[in-house]
């Protein structure tokens, strides 16, 4: 036994060490672009009775307000354009659309590692919103966002291993001139992070600006055509069913600069869509259908994000309700209607109504980050860090979410049924031949990082040790880590010369470092 004593030990201190090392992608128990699909929320006759009236709507009711190039672009491609303006779609040109769109979509990362890959039920997470406002916990005050706390949340988002990428969250109020404040915008979010960026523009010649900025940031147009790591989230429509005519001009220059487009429809249940979920989300499809026939009528194949984004609506009040189970229903079954097309598809979940990361807000992340991934979302927006009902954008709950997202993530994994996971042969070892316990088993030791997921600031300690370490509090350990980012040497930096370069060009208001 004495000789044994120093093998077991050394057993368990290589299994030790091997455990403190980064798991191997393939080996984690959670990733960017996990399965979902599991729940559905609709049966399948609800969804072709959905997709009847979605088609219905398109063919007899239409969409007013086209700009006179999208009107040229529609009729081209067999939409019909009525006495009352309204353009109304053909089923058949609805279904033919939908045979030759893209099924599958990537979207690039300045570094290929977070490249997001959205085909089927495909899951991804990460940020979104037009926030005004920036949550400071230290203190519960809003105040004015400005382009350095946008750079900030960048540079957090990048090293997170549950944000898979940052489309814009808040607005850069400190930037007066618009075209300015979209390229800045551009530039703080680029330069924080490599993943997948996301942004909007207001006029389509604000367009032209940016892809000169990011032309020089790929290295060359060609260089930027070949992997585009900047999409347009582009509110094509004010619902309900009417064309945005200066949104869609800058989807048709996004399009034409080899940028993907996100088809984004954002009515309100109860105000700028019907109060009913089934009837949001007809209105919801219908509208991006169209927005999928503007699309392929500009360009047949561009890369489009089957955007549906219906929210909730407090109809006592009129206040956004986002954080409800009604808003999570209406992202599941969007998610839902993203398979039953096989598109690349959107949908906002993960955001608050609460002022503050509290156990408001805790709930309300959970229940729609859950259910938007479980029904196989493959880009759930606004998942982490929004608050307000999209009013306020918090730096140390963008980190807390981190956690949240990493519990609905295992809950997409799902349970894994086989020989080994069902496990009989260990039950037998231990119940008749073992100390009746798996405590310490080489399956339990193997399989513990694998199979689990740890949560970074979730405290799982107990009282006893709760008191003993000071009673640590969650808002404080997240603004620490903040700061611990924050003060680290950016990893996402532009290349000195570059940034010196871009900043040469353009009116760049980021301090330089």
């Amino acid at each position: 036994m004495n000789e044994q004593t120093p093998l077991r030990t050394g057993g368990r201190a290589a299994r030790r060490a091997a455990r403190a090392a980064p798991l191997a992608d393939h080996l984690r128990p959670i990733r960017a672009g996990m399965e979902g699909g599991r729940y559905n929320p609709l049966t399948e006759a609800e969804v072709q009775r959905i997709h009847v009236a979605a088609l219905d709507a398109l063919e007899t009711i239409g969409l007013a307000d086209a700009p006179p190039s999208g009107v040229a672009y529609l009729t081209a491609a067999g939409a019909v354009q009525g006495a009352d303006g309204r353009i109304r779609f053909p089923r058949a040109l609805v279904e033919d659309t939908l045979a030759r769109a893209n099924r599958t979509l990537t979207l690039h990362g300045r570094d290929p590692a977070h490249d997001l890959h959205l085909s089927g039920a495909r899951v991804h997470y990460g940020t979104a919103g037009a926030a005004v406002n920036l949550v400071e916990v230290d203190g519960e005050n809003y105040r004015e966002c400005g382009v350095q706390d946008l750079h900030d949340a960048a540079r957090i988002a990048d090293t997170l291993d549950n944000i898979h990428f940052l489309q814009r969250p808040m607005i850069c109020r400190d930037i007066p001139d618009t075209c300015e404040m979209e390229y800045n915008s551009i530039f703080a979010c680029v330069s924080g992070t490599t993943k997948h960026v996301g942004t909007s523009f207001s006029e389509p010649e604000f367009v032209a600006p940016a892809m000169e900025m990011l032309h020089m940031i790929a290295g060359g147009e060609d260089k930027w055509r070949e992997r585009p790591f900047v999409s347009n989230s582009n509110c094509f429509v004010v619902p309900p069913m009417k064309f945005a005519p200066e949104s869609c001009l800058v989807m048709e220059e996004c399009i034409k600069h080899g940028m993907p487009v996100l088809l984004l429809s954002a009515g309100m249940a109860g105000a700028t869509a019907p109060s009913t979920i089934a009837g949001a989300i007809v209105q919801a499809t219908a509208e991006c259908l169209a927005g999928l026939v503007y699309v392929n009528a500009v360009k047949p194949g561009a890369p489009a994000i089957f955007g549906t984004w219906p929210f909730g609506l407090d109809l006592r009040t009129g206040a956004m309700s986002i954080g409800s189970g009604e808003q999570a229903l209406l992202t599941a079954g969007c998610g839902q209607m993203h398979r039953f097309y096989d598109l690349p598809g959107g949908s906002a979940g993960g955001a608050s109504d609460s002022k503050l990361p509290n156990m408001q807000a805790g709930w309300e992340q959970m229940c729609s980050n859950l259910t938007a991934g479980l029904s196989g979302v493959n880009m759930v927006y606004e998942a982490a860090g929004m608050h307000a009902s999209l009013l306020g954008f918090c730096h140390e709950s963008l980190i807390l979410a981190d956690d949240v997202i990493g519990q609905a993530l295992r809950c997409v994994r799902g349970i894994e049924v086989t020989d080994e996971t069902l496990a009989l042969d260990q039950i037998a070892d231990v119940c008749m031949n073992g100390p009746g316990h798996y405590l310490g088993t080489e399956q339990t030791l193997n399989r513990m990082q694998s199979d689990m997921v740890y949560p970074a600031f979730g405290d799982r300690t107990s009282p006893k040790e709760w008191v003993e370490l000071g009673k640590p509090d969650l808002l404080a350990r997240a603004a620490a880590r903040k700061e611990e980012i924050l003060a680290a040497k950016p990893a996402a930096a532009l290349d000195p010369g570059l940034d010196a370069a871009v900043r040469a060009r353009f009116n760049i208001h980021l301090p330089a470092r």
